[in-house]
């Protein structure tokens, strides 16, 4: 019953914590959000919006978010693959 009491909040913590970072990974590396991203700001950058050196630097980020996304894509393809095998 003590061991219940204690352990509880802590489990509660980290099943917060992993929601939290699953969501975050959503954000950060769903490829239509990421798509969308793009377009944004190439439509900001070619309506002089922001200047060319804030449209590289974002870019970049974006797209070395991209593929990352892609290959999470790719290692859960496989993974899914295999189970099926």
């Amino acid at each position: 019953m003590l061991h219940k009491l204690v352990t509880s909040p802590m489990n509660l913590v980290i099943k917060v914590g992993e929601k939290v970072k699953e969501e975050v990974d959503k954000e950060l590396y769903d490829l239509p959000t990421i798509q969308q991203k793009l377009i944004q700001l190439q439509m900001m950058y070619e309506l002089e919006e922001i200047p060319e050196d804030v449209y590289k630097e974002k870019e970049e980020e974006l797209l070395q978010r991209y593929e990352i996304a892609k290959q999470k894509e790719m290692e859960q393809w496989e993974e899914m693959t295999k189970k099926k095998e």
